[in-house]
């Protein structure tokens, strides 16, 4: 059917309540916006859903919620482990409680119980308790940073990580197949508490995931001795990091832990910002106010599911606060812990780093360093998540520290989901241990840097939305694809990787060999003098995103070289018509 006759189907059919209808009533004279709202379906992706709250197929709301749990609950029936169960979760959004029953009472008239948190929760707090609960599978209501104006639905597995194949096109697969709206099964909660399939969970998984959190602590003396002395702005932005960030750094010895009161309660229209992401400038505002005020040592930011975490950090020298991107607190951490493993056990001999291909070449040098494995994979942390499960199903690797540029890391494996909770955990004890050799956070980035050289990272966003957005994005993975640049900005191109392809091509001698990691639509160059380019499709906004890194001398140098690379990348984008 087209758009049209789809939208005439919701307008008509008794199944869609009189709400849904009359909001679909009030853009009946408006071709344009019916046609966003019913060209296509919501795509259910490899992490899920994520679109705009309203009515039609190309939007979040329940019956398309009920359409992606029927899907998954069919692949589950085929996989024989419907009785394990499914955790849901659900974050600060708007419609966040509303879809999360949805989903939990299609899995119940499934006969699939449903274990569901009675009120929100960070994202790696649902996935520690997918494994918590032994569940087979889990589901999230999160839109992550996205604006207000979105939700979403993040799938996971068994293994606590978001899905992978071959799950994740195996529920795709069935979740397409739901060709009818009205086939999805759904019953009344008071129904499915009764039948035992609807299960509310609270404090027990809240001390548990606590529990597991205190087991990464590393120099717990160093807290102890000057734990009292640091002191952290933090904030919320409107999310679930609130109660879980505050309890965790209170009970492990910070007590001066000043939150940013008009940023402290839940808010999914997030009237403070325009977009709750922590990578955001904007997100701070409040906090490098309240943080002069206070005179911090560091502010914290996590994000609405509280999976990412923004920081800034004070310069003692010149006093002013500096933000850190994601690469920076990410290898930050990253030589912190695997610097704390070798000082207290030695470091093991299968140990590994793990990252992204988008993430900063700063890990590779860290790991060189400490001569630990160093493993990257596509964008995405469940890729790291699936290389947790590989060396527990192998026996061989040891899981040191895994981060991604986009603000995520992981300590410990209790999750498999980046915890921006944990990672707030860290950097005050990285604080408190630094504090006792009389170094700020800044002072131990900067050794980083002194010793490994600069490295700078950047990324450049272009957002593209609706139908014609989504065309010119594929228009430009086309033609870069099929150029193959000779230099990049004043950069040689070493060698081009197509993901999509499962190819490297040696710019030099014309060799092409495979990538070795899964299917993306990405393309990486790696450029002369350790500097290097991604390009592709956000797989969460509608955006197409310019990775791109350099290695200077200095800090001026690094500036310099990632300005005029980055420019050099713009220019050649948005050169394709």
């Amino acid at each position: 059917m087209g758009y049209l006759e789809v939208y005439r189907e919701w307008m008509e059919n008794p199944y869609f309540d009189e709400e849904t209808k009359e909001e679909l009533q009030a853009i009946q004279n408006d071709d344009k916006e019916i046609k966003e709202r019913f060209y296509a379906d919501l795509e259910f992706g490899t992490g899920g859903l994520r679109g705009i709250i309203g009515a039609g197929t190309n939007r979040m709301n329940k019956y398309v919620v009920r359409k992606a749990t029927q899907g998954m609950a069919n692949f589950i029936k085929k996989q024989g482990t419907e009785a394990m169960g499914v955790a849901v979760a659900h974050d600060s959004r708007r419609m966040s409680t509303e879809f999360a029953d949805e989903a939990a009472l299609t899995l119940a008239a499934n006969g699939i119980k449903a274990y569901v948190f009675d009120s929100l929760r960070p994202t790696p707090e649902l996935s520690f308790a997918v494994r918590y609960y032994g569940c087979t599978a889990g589901i999230n209501i999160t839109a992550s940073h996205n604006p207000p104006e979105y939700n979403g639905y993040k799938a996971y597995w068994a293994d606590g990580a978001q899905i992978t194949p071959p799950y994740d096109t195996g529920i795709m697969a069935e979740v397409k197949a739901v060709a009818n709206y009205a086939d999805c099964k759904t019953m009344t909660k008071e129904e499915a508490k009764a039948a035992g399939l609807y299960i509310t969970i609270g404090v027990e998984c809240d001390v548990a995931y606590m529990k597991e959190l205190k087991k990464q602590i590393k120099r717990q003396d160093c807290i102890d001795a000057v734990g009292n002395d640091i002191r952290i702005v933090y904030n919320p932005l409107h999310g679930t990091g609130n109660v879980p960030v505050r309890r965790i750094l209170a009970e492990i010895g910070f007590p001066n832990v000043y939150v940013v009161p008009e940023q402290e309660l839940p808010d999914g229209n997030f009237p403070t910002v325009s977009y709750p992401n922590p990578e955001a400038a904007e997100c701070f505002e409040l906090a490098l106010k309240l943080a002069k005020e206070k005179d911090a040592d560091l502010i914290l930011a996590t994000d609405p599911d509280a999976d990412r975490l923004g920081v800034y950090v004070k310069d003692s020298v010149s006093g002013e606060y500096k933000c850190l991107t994601g690469n920076m607190s990410g290898c930050l951490l990253a030589n912190y812990e695997i610097s704390q493993w070798k000082e207290k056990s030695g470091l093991p001999e299968d140990g590994a780093l793990i990252s992204t291909i988008v993430s900063s070449n700063l890990a590779g040098a860290i790991a060189g360093k400490y001569e630990v494995d160093f493993i990257e994979t596509l964008t995405g942390f469940k890729y790291i998540g699936e290389q947790i499960k590989k060396f527990e199903d192998t026996g061989k690797g040891t899981y040191l520290f895994g981060f991604e540029e986009s603000y995520g890391c992981l300590i410990g494996t209790h999750a498999r989901d980046k915890d921006a909770v944990v990672a707030s955990m860290a950097l005050c004890e990285a604080a408190a241990y630094y504090k006792t050799q009389g170094k700020t956070l800044w002072d131990a980035m900067m050794d980083i840097y002194n010793e490994l050289g600069f490295y700078k990272d950047d990324i450049i966003s272009i957002t593209l939305k609706g139908l014609d957005g989504l065309e010119k994005i594929q228009k430009i993975m086309s033609v870069l694809r099929e150029e193959e640049p000779e230099k990049l900005g004043e950069y040689k191109v070493l060698a081009k990787r197509d993901y999509k392809q499962d190819t490297v091509k040696d710019m030099v001698t014309g060799q092409v060999s495979p990538t070795g990691l899964p299917s993306s639509n990405v393309l990486y160059y790696d450029l002369e003098d350790n500097a290097w380019c991604c390009v592709r499709p956000s797989g969460t906004e509608p955006k197409i995103k310019l990775y791109y890194g350099v290695k200077g001398t200095s800090f001026e140098d690094a500036d310099e070289k990632s300005r005029k690379l980055g420019q050099a990348l713009a220019d050649m984008v948005n050169a394709i018509e």
